[in-house]
């Protein structure tokens, strides 16, 4: 699996999530969105960018009790739960935000 951007093929795995991180642009991710039924509001580039200064920090992709509890602890209570992340990325929020935030599948998930 790829995606096409700007002439430029971009590997994927089967799952979609990209295979080089270094290749991540809010293009790319505007694209895997796209490809995921997401349309991409400032709430949701808001997580991806939490999780891609996570990621850079730990050099991890959480998984959703992690990413929920540094979520709350980041940006409160109202945001930092399970109802808000997965109103904003319905097919499980580390997964889906973490294969539009170019980075790894969270382990532990399925």
């Amino acid at each position: 699996m790829s995606y096409q951007l700007n002439g430029q093929e971009v590997a994927a795995d089967e799952e979609g999530y990209i295979t080089d991180i270094s290749l991540w642009t809010k293009d790319l991710a505007a694209q895997i969105a796209e490809s995921e039924n997401i349309d991409m509001e400032d709430d949701h580039w808001e997580v991806v960018n939490f999780l891609r200064d996570y990621y850079e920090e730990y050099q991890i992709a959480p998984a959703i009790r992690v990413l929920t509890k540094a979520v709350k602890k980041s940006m409160g209570p109202e945001k930092g739960n399970s109802k808000y992340l997965y109103e904003l990325f319905p097919y499980g929020p580390a997964k889906q935000a973490c294969k539009i935030a170019g980075l790894p599948k969270p382990t532990g998930c399925i």
